[in-house]
């Protein structure tokens, strides 16, 4: 006959298992339930008389059988406890999210332990499912991330059209001439700034010059590719540089874009802007010691395009020495 201390004890622990804010299930072999306490109760709205002696499976039908099979059987095996990690696998069971702090989110993310349970005979029987609720924990890293991602945005982006700024822009030509020096791929440079910018500020104002450096962004969104980096150099000039791509397929480009801006209207205060840009390209097929030799390239074609008459393009050609 059991002592009674005993049974007190026994007495507590089905309290805490039931009081206990984690899910606990308690599995046979075949993965009937034979332990369903209150968390698992009001999260799942079965009672527990409902779920004993139920599939585990047919009760969350959601669940990888084969996969979950696999991990309850390595536990009863092995006889060691086995985990799973919301980070990996977000949920085992979906229940729904009712945290009011955490309720942006439509279920609730889960850690994962199995437990073997020896028999007095030390035999494996039974497996213990728990489900501990991290949503706090997952919603924060999301949150975390989000905002860490949203300041690098905007640490590499210029805040007025979008584009990245010049400090990220050179990073990512830095890349690409030294990918162009140990692979030899075709990398080219085009920069460009507004045509007498200066005018439109003085007889518009500079909330309408504003306006004409966003459209003139925006056209360049849709004239680039996913692989190209477009940025803001300065003021009214920017910079384009175009991944396995030479000048010729570069004037293309700038060409394309030469006439888009050409054919734009800026509509500020009643009034519709017209205006035009000059480009510069230049690439890397002749020898280059840095990035910073091929921005002087096309920003000298660049000059030669203002200085030619405005609105062209003017692609760099490497002096020829003489013979």
């Amino acid at each position: 006959m059991r002592d009674p201390i005993d049974l007190k004890e026994f007495h507590w622990l089905l309290s805490i298992v039931q009081s206990i804010d984690v899910g606990v299930v308690v599995l046979d072999r075949e993965h009937r339930v034979q332990v369903w306490n209150t968390f698992m109760e009001n999260r799942s709205g079965v009672q527990p008389r409902d779920a004993y002696n139920q599939c585990f499976f047919s009760l969350f039908p959601e669940v990888d059988r084969q996969w979950f099979s696999h991990k309850v059987d390595s536990v009863a095996t092995l006889g060691t406890p086995a985990f799973t990690i919301w980070e990996q696998r977000p949920y085992l069971v979906r229940f729904k999210n009712y945290q009011p702090i955490t309720g942006q989110v439509d279920f609730m993310y889960q850690n994962t332990t199995l437990l073997p349970l020896r028999s007095t005979d030390s035999e494996i029987r039974q497996i213990c499912l728990v489900i501990y609720d991290v949503t706090d924990v997952a919603t924060n890293r999301h949150q975390l991330q989000a905002a860490n991602a949203q300041l690098q945005k905007l640490s590499s982006t210029d805040c007025l059209t979008g584009l990245y700024n010049r400090g990220h822009w050179e990073e990512c030509l830095q890349l690409a001439h030294a990918r162009n020096q140990r692979y030899g791929n075709a990398t080219s440079l085009v920069m460009f700034d507004i045509d007498h910018f200066k005018r439109v500020n003085d007889t518009y104002g500079h909330p309408a010059g504003d306006a004409v450096i966003r459209q003139v962004a925006r056209v360049v969104r849709e004239q680039i590719r996913d692989s190209d980096v477009a940025g803001r150099y300065g003021g009214e000039e920017f910079g384009v540089v175009l991944t396995d791509t030479d000048k010729a397929g570069a004037l293309i480009f700038a060409e394309r874009l030469r006439k888009a801006v050409e054919r734009l209207s800026v509509s500020h205060e009643g009034q519709d802007i017209r205006f035009t840009i000059s480009l510069g390209v230049a690439d890397l097929s002749q020898p280059s010691s840095s990035h910073a030799e091929l921005i002087a390239w096309a920003d000298h074609a660049l000059y030669l395009s203002k200085h030619g008459g405005r609105n062209r393009v003017t692609v760099h050609e490497p002096a020829v020495a003489a013979g």
